[in-house]
This record gives structure tokens, C-alpha cells and sequence, in this order.
């Protein structure tokens, strides 16, 4: 497509806006709600879960000792409990929309042989 200009000279210009194949837009917040569904595994059974996601997260922060390596905190699992409010409730309320997260911890204090050094629990 040409354009007359102000000082009489022509100037090619290409128009790129009526290209027939459009690309389809991707459903994005579903992209979103699949990459967070992945990494809490809410819906896998808490035996099954794979190191993957928050459980990943998990086992590579824990166990977690002392500096005397007389105690060790370790993990177990998680679980989410129902949310207190539905979808609607929460907007209406003007509230966020949260399910309570539950963290399993197993403490292990240990009794520690000042003469061998051995270690009991």
C-alpha cells in the first residue's frame, strides 16, 4: 500500500494488520490454575505424592538438626483442609479465599553418651 506524503514523494509502506491466520489466544489463567494444581498436588493421595511441587519443597528444607545434633525436626506430611467460606462468601465479604494448610512434624530429642558419643532416642 502506497501513501502520498507532504512533499510529493511516495512511501511503501506494508500493512501487517489483515493477516488472515491469527494465532489462537491460549487460555492463560488456565495455564495459571494447572501450574498451581501441580505444585500442591491437593488432589494426590498423601502416600503417593512424588518429590515434586510443595512436597519437594518439603523434603529438601527437612530434617532440620541443632546445632549439638541433639534434636532433629523432621517432616511428615501435609494435608489441606476445606476452606471456612465458599467462592461467593469471600467476595461478598471482601475476603480472601484460603484453605487452612496442615503440617505433619515429628520432633526427635536425642540422648546423646557424653563418654562414647553414641546417640539414643
Amino acid at each position: 500500500m502506497t501513501q502520498q506524503t507532504t512533499n510529493g514523494r511516495k512511501r511503501l509502506r506494508k500493512m501487517f494488520g489483515k493477516i488472515h491466520e491469527v494465532a489462537e489466544m491460549p487460555n492463560l489463567i488456565e495455564v495459571q490454575k494447572q501450574s498451581y494444581d501441580q505444585f500442591l498436588m491437593v488432589e494426590e493421595p498423601e502416600g503417593g505424592r512424588l518429590d515434586e511441587g510443595l512436597q519437594g519443597v518439603f523434603r529438601s528444607v527437612f530434617p532440620i538438626r541443632d546445632f549439638g545434633e541433639r534434636a532433629q525436626l523432621e517432616f511428615v506430611r501435609y494435608a489441606f483442609e476445606l476452606p471456612k467460606y465458599d467462592v461467593e462468601e469471600c467476595q461478598q465479604r471482601g475476603m480472601t479465599y484460603a484453605a487452612p494448610l496442615k503440617v505433619t512434624l515429628r520432633l526427635i530429642v536425642f540422648d546423646v553418651n557424653e563418654e562414647t558419643g553414641a546417640r539414643s532416642v
